[in-house]
């Protein structure tokens, strides 16, 4: 069985300065399902797409990934209507910044549409005792795990919560 190890944070101001000459990709993300325990999803990126379902809750999630071709991918997509997400995603490396040995990506993801104004780290780690022992940038707001408010599947379904919306995140 696959698992994600991940944190989530909340970015603090721009992040346009932490991106450099960064080349970022544009990520079409929908969801064909979402219940309490488990989604699926469709993501169309600029050069591959696939379905993921993912389980469970917290900074461990059992996550699989199936590739698809293109053609499949916007066939899914067209069921996805009231549960779309787009943004750009940059990774950023952690690790040759010397800011953290225990992560080697940030990825740093800038939504668009109804989203515009949010942007977020995702951080993968290799164990769950290097997800805890890491220590954020200072570029790194409040931390988002855990809290399904800020997942994709959520923001896809009711957008942004309250709280950003009304400039106290």
């Amino acid at each position: 069985m696959a698992f994600e190890i991940e944190r989530k944070f909340l970015l603090r101001g721009d992040p346009a300065s932490r991106l450099g000459n960064e080349v970022g990709e544009h990520l079409r993300q929908g969801y064909l399902a979402i219940d309490q325990a488990v989604e699926v999803r469709v993501r169309i990126g600029s050069e591959s797409a696939a379905v993921t379902v993912k389980a469970g809750r917290g900074v461990v999630r059992t996550e699989v990934e199936m590739p698809i071709a293109a053609d499949e991918a916007e066939e899914l997509w067209i069921h996805t209507m009231g549960r779309r997400i787009e943004k750009t995603r940059y990774r950023i490396d952690l690790a040759g910044a010397g800011l953290d040995r225990r992560a080697d990506v940030a990825e740093v993801d800038i939504y668009h549409g109804s989203l515009a104004g949010l942007s977020v780290a995702e951080v993968e780690f290799a164990s769950e005792s290097s997800a805890a022992e890491f220590v954020p940038p200072h570029w790194f707001g409040r931390e988002l795990t855990g809290d399904d408010r800020w997942s994709n599947a959520q923001l896809a379904r009711h957008g942004l919560p309250e709280e950003f919306i009304n400039g106290s995140p």
